[in-house]
C-alpha cells in the first residue's frame, strides 16, 4: 500500500517487506528510497557495491525502498542503515520515531551524499541532529570536478589505510554549518583552491560562491545517544562507486557505525 500525497506526489509506504531468512547478528539495511532527485544508475551501481561489500566483509544485508521497514520490530534485525543517495521527505511520522529511537538506543547510520543534499528538510532532527549539517549547494559550472581531499584522522575505521592526500573528481557539496563546531569528529576535508566551489549554470547569472573556507568537511562521524551517525558527501556518480578507495571508505564506515570496530558510543 502507498499514499501519494497531493503535492509533490510523494510516496510512503505502510506495509513492511518481508524480511529475508538468512539474516543473522551482523546484518546491514541498504535503503534508496526517494522522493526526490534521484540517479537510477547511480543508485543501482551503490547498491551493487554495497551488498558486495557485506558479503566480502561477512556481513548479510537486505536492500529496500520501502520505508515501512522503519518499525519497531523490524529495525531490531539490524545493526546498521545505510541511506543510499535518499532525497525528499521519505518517512511517516511513525517510522520516524521509530528510526529516531533505534538509532539512540544503539543502531548505526551512514548516510550517502543525496542523504544529506536536500537544500530544506521538514525532519529538523534529521537535518541537525543526524546528518549535523544544512546543505548549501554543490558545484555547478562544472558540476564534476577533480579536487584534494586531506584525510584527517588516518587512524579512524573509516580512513584506515587511505592515503593523506586523495585526488578524486565528484559533485562536491558545500554546507551552511561546519560539523566541527559540534564536536563532530572530522575525518576527510576537502582543499578548495584544488577546485571552484560555485554554483553556476548560465552565464548572464552570478555564479553563488559556496566556499566554506579552510576548513571544509565532507567525512565526519558522532553519537547520537547510544548509536553512530557517519555522513559522507561523497559519491554523486554511478562511477564512483566502483572506485576502490572509495568502497574502502564504504566498508570501513559501515563496520564503525555497525559497531563492529572503532569508537563505542556512551551508554
Amino acid at each position: 500500500m502507498v499514499y501519494r500525497s497531493l503535492v509533490g506526489l510523494k510516496v510512503f509506504e505502510f506495509v513492511p517487506p518481508e524480511l529475508p531468512a538468512n539474516l543473522d547478528e551482523k546484518a546491514i539495511l541498504i535503503f534508496s528510497k526517494t522522493n526526490g532527485f534521484r540517479d537510477d544508475k547511480q543508485i543501482a551501481t551503490a547498491n551493487a557495491v554495497l551488498t558486495d561489500i557485506a558479503q566480502r566483509s561477512g556481513w548479510t544485508s537486505f536492500v529496500t525502498e520501502n520505508a515501512a521497514v522503519f518499525n519497531q520490530l523490524q529495525l531490531q534485525n539490524f545493526r546498521a542503515v545505510v541511506w543510499n543517495n535518499v532525497s525528499g521527505n521519505v518517512l511517516t511520522k511513525d517510522q520516524r520515531e521509530a528510526f529516531k529511537a533505534w538509532i539512540e538506543q544503539g543502531g548505526g547510520f551512514v548516510g550517502l551524499h543525496g542523504a544529506g543534499g536536500d537544500p530544506s528538510y521538514d525532519w529538523q532532527w534529521y537535518e541537525n541532529g543526524l546528518i549535523g549539517a544544512k546543505f548549501n549547494g554543490h558545484t555547478l559550472g562544472p558540476q564534476i570536478q577533480e579536487a584534494t581531499l586531506l584525510i584527517e584522522s588516518s587512524d579512524h575505521p573509516v580512513t584506515a589505510g587511505l592515503d593523506t592526500v586523495w585526488v578524486r573528481s565528484d559533485e562536491w557539496y558545500s554546507f551552511v554549518d561546519n560539523p566541527r563546531d559540534k564536536g563532530y569528529q572530522i575525518l576527510i576535508t576537502i582543499d578548495e583552491r584544488s577546485y571552484l566551489p560555485v554554483k553556476g549554470l548560465l552565464p548572464f547569472l552570478k555564479p553563488k560562491d559556496i566556499r566554506m573556507g579552510a576548513d571544509h568537511p565532507l567525512v565526519w562521524s558522532h553519537c547520537v545517544g547510544k548509536g553512530r551517525a557517519l555522513y559522507s558527501a561523497l559519491g554523486h556518480t554511478a562511477a564512483s562507486y566502483e572506485e576502490p578507495e572509495h568502497q574502502q571508505l564504504l566498508a570501513g564506515a559501515i563496520s564503525w557505525a555497525a559497531g563492529f570496530a572503532g569508537q563505542v558510543c556512551p551508554e
